[in-house]
């Protein structure tokens, strides 16, 4: 069972290599923001409004946390087993949704958008995890996980590989950019965007790849592991703060789970301990400075000594 640290600084944050001391606030603490859900995920900041998004899968919903207050509400229920969430350049939400194996678009009056469903005239597997570019340009991964039972999403057979697409939402088109990863997962650019990191969770051990932009920003090039998982390492959804460090979602296991911190040159730098598994986190708060962490059965943050590379 969680509990908050007593003593300053807090034992949950580690340094891996002396390169992460400048990132931890010493006097700063892991703090559980709310419990209650059985798979979180998706976090998402609305700095405009100062609350935070996130999905809870199986229960079909999504959640919201205010800062203000401090108090957690459902957002939106049901949510077509909503997984990942981003924003677009406008401020609009995307959500990955596993029930409607579909991307969505929530305008600012609240109605629905459906951006993309198909792909060749199949239906999408169940998107995952999302994240829009400079261009306005949606980047998603579609890996089977929705559809393979009841529980997060609805049982159905696939129609279409694990790929990972870029989708030009004013014109409806979608393109493959990546159709070598099994199981893509997270998704993540490099603040100046001429890198992607994608979670590939089909392998064995689970890793983490990344791959350069072309020229023209639209297409990818020299795929290659950046981070390889290890024997029980399970790296999900991250986030990149301005310095290009990749913090990223993990577990399994009590010596595993929580969050893994790795330089720009692959290099494990620092640790957050959870009880629980992290699958996904972003940056957040009136700085940009509050890494949320949407964990299992809880959302946890913690203030660093940095911001997110994309503010919102």
């Amino acid at each position: 069972m969680w509990q908050p640290s007593e003593t300053y600084p807090d034992q949950a944050i580690e340094a891996l290599d002396p390169s992460f001391r400048r990132y931890h606030l010493r006097n700063a603490a892991v703090e559980r923001l709310a419990t209650g859900m059985r798979f979180g995920e998706g976090p998402v900041w609305f700095g405009d409004g100062r609350f935070l998004l996130w999905s809870d899968i199986p229960n079909n919903r999504i959640l919201r946390w205010d800062e203000e207050t401090g108090a957690a509400s459902v957002f939106r229920k049901p949510s077509n087993f909503a997984n990942g969430n981003t924003r677009d350049r406008q401020g609009r939400l995307i959500t990955c949704e596993h029930g409607g194996r579909r991307v969505t678009r929530t305008e600012y009056d609240g109605t629905l958008t459906v951006l993309i469903d198909r792909f060749d005239g199949k239906r999408l597997n169940s998107p995952n995890d999302v994240v829009v570019k400079s261009d306005d340009s949606i980047w998603f991964t579609d890996p089977p996980f929705g559809i393979l039972g009841n529980y997060e999403g609805v049982e159905a057979e696939a129609e279409l590989p694990t790929n990972v697409y870029r989708l030009n939402p004013a014109t409806g088109q979608a393109e493959v950019v990546a159709d070598d990863i099994a199981d893509p997962n997270g998704i993540c650019f490099s603040p100046d965007e001429t890198r992607l990191y994608i979670v590939e969770s089909g392998s064995a051990p689970r890793r983490i790849r990344v791959y350069d932009l072309t020229g023209d920003g639209r297409h990818l090039a020299n795929g290659r592991i950046f981070v390889d998982g290890g024997e029980r390492g399970a790296p999900d959804g991250f986030r990149c703060d301005v310095d290009g460090n990749l913090w990223a979602g993990w577990g399994t296991g009590l010596d595993l789970n929580g969050v893994m911190v790795f330089a720009p040159d692959g290099r494990a730098i620092g640790r957050i301990a959870l009880p629980e598994r992290c699958a996904n986190l972003c940056f957040g708060g009136t700085a940009h400075n509050r890494l949320f962490m949407a964990a299992g059965q809880s959302l946890y943050a913690l203030y660093v000594n940095t911001r997110g590379a994309v503010r919102t």
